[in-house]
C-alpha cells in the first residue's frame, strides 16, 4: 500500500519533488553533470515516463528528474552539450529498452511457430507433391514421344496415370493450404507479432481494434523511443563521445556499455529502424 501511495504521488507532484521531501534541499543543490540526475529526462524523454500504466510499466525512475535542470540544459550552448555529452547517455538507454523489447518480439514470433508434428506433416506433404509433379512431367514426355510412334493405347493409358497423380496432387495442395492456415497456436485466429512493441494481434481484427493498438500508449511509446534513437544515432555517427570521467554514470561507468550488449549485436543504429523492424512486413 505504501509503495502504491508513493507512486500516485510521484505522478502527482514529480519524482525530484517527492525525493526532496524526505531529503531536503538536497535536489536543489544537485548540478547537471551529477550522475543522480536523469540525463535521459534531459535530452529527450526518460523511458520510465513512456509506458506509465502500461504491461510495459518499469515504475519510477531512480534518478532525478529536475525540471530546473532540464531547462538549464535546453538553454545550454552546442558547444557545452557536446563536452557533457549526455546524448550518448540517452542513446544507450534507449538501446537497452530497444534490445529488450526485440527479444520479447522474437520469443513471441517463437510461441507462434508449428509444433514438431506439423512440420513432419508439412515436410511430408511437400514431397509428395514434389515426387506427384515429376510423375506428371514425366508421363507427359512420354505421352508425347508415344504419340509420335503412333502408340495411342499405350499413349491413352499413360494419360489415365497423369490424370490421377494431378487428382493426387491437387489433395495434397489442398491439404497443405489447410495446414498452414490452421497450424500453430495462432490457430484460427490468425495472430501476429506487432514488430513495434511485441503485442499480438488478429488479423481477423477490424480496423478500429487495430487503431486502439496503433495509436495505444504502449505502442506509441516504443514507436516513439525507435524513432528517437535512429535519429539521434544518425546525428552521432562518426563523433566519438568526450574524454570524461564522470563519478561512475551507468551500471559499468563506460560510453555504450549496454549498447546492443543483449540483442544480438546490433549497436548503434540499426535497431531503431524507423520504428519498424521489417520482420513480417512491418506495420501491417
Amino acid at each position: 500500500m505504501a509503495a502504491e501511495q508513493r507512486k500516485l504521488l510521484e505522478q502527482l507532484m514529480g519524482a525530484d519533488q517527492l525525493m526532496g521531501v524526505g531529503a531536503g534541499s538536497r535536489n536543489s543543490q544537485l548540478t547537471i553533470t551529477d550522475p543522480k540526475v536523469c540525463r535521459s529526462y534531459l535530452v529527450g524523454t526518460c523511458p520510465h515516463d513512456q509506458f506509465i500504466n502500461t504491461k510495459q510499466d518499469m515504475g519510477p525512475c531512480p534518478k532525478v528528474h529536475s525540471e530546473g535542470l532540464k531547462a538549464e540544459y535546453d538553454a545550454a550552448s552546442p558547444a557545452e552539450k557536446a563536452k557533457w555529452g549526455f546524448d550518448y547517455d540517452y542513446l544507450r538507454d534507449m538501446q537497452k529498452y530497444i534490445d529488450e523489447c526485440d527479444r520479447r518480439i522474437d520469443g513471441a514470433q517463437r510461441r507462434l511457430e508449428k509444433t514438431p508434428d506439423e512440420i513432419m506433416q508439412t515436410n511430408k506433404l511437400l514431397k509428395q507433391i514434389s515426387e506427384l509433379t515429376r510423375t506428371i512431367n514425366s508421363g507427359l514426355l512420354e505421352v508425347s514421344v508415344m504419340g509420335e510412334m503412333g502408340s495411342i493405347s499405350l499413349a491413352m493409358n499413360e494419360l489415365f496415370k497423369i490424370r490421377t497423380a494431378k487428382h493426387q496432387k491437387e489433395a495434397c495442395e489442398r491439404e497443405l493450404k489447410l495446414l498452414s492456415d490452421t497450424s500453430g497456436p495462432s490457430g484460427h485466429q490468425k495472430l501476429q507479432v506487432c514488430d513495434v512493441c511485441g503485442a499480438y494481434l488478429s488479423r481477423l481484427d477490424n480496423d478500429r481494434r487495430l487503431a486502439d493498438h496503433f495509436y495505444g500508449k504502449m505502442h506509441m511509446g516504443y514507436s516513439d523511443m525507435r524513432k528517437t534513437f535512429k535519429r539521434l544515432s544518425e546525428e552521432l555517427k562518426g563523433r566519438a563521445p568526450p574524454s570524461r570521467h564522470d563519478d561512475g554514470y551507468g551500471d559499468d561507468g563506460s560510453w555504450g556499455g549496454r549498447g546492443g550488449g543483449g540483442g544480438g549485436g546490433r549497436g548503434y543504429g540499426r535497431s531503431g529502424g524507423g520504428g519498424y523492424r521489417k520482420k513480417g512486413g512491418g506495420r501491417w
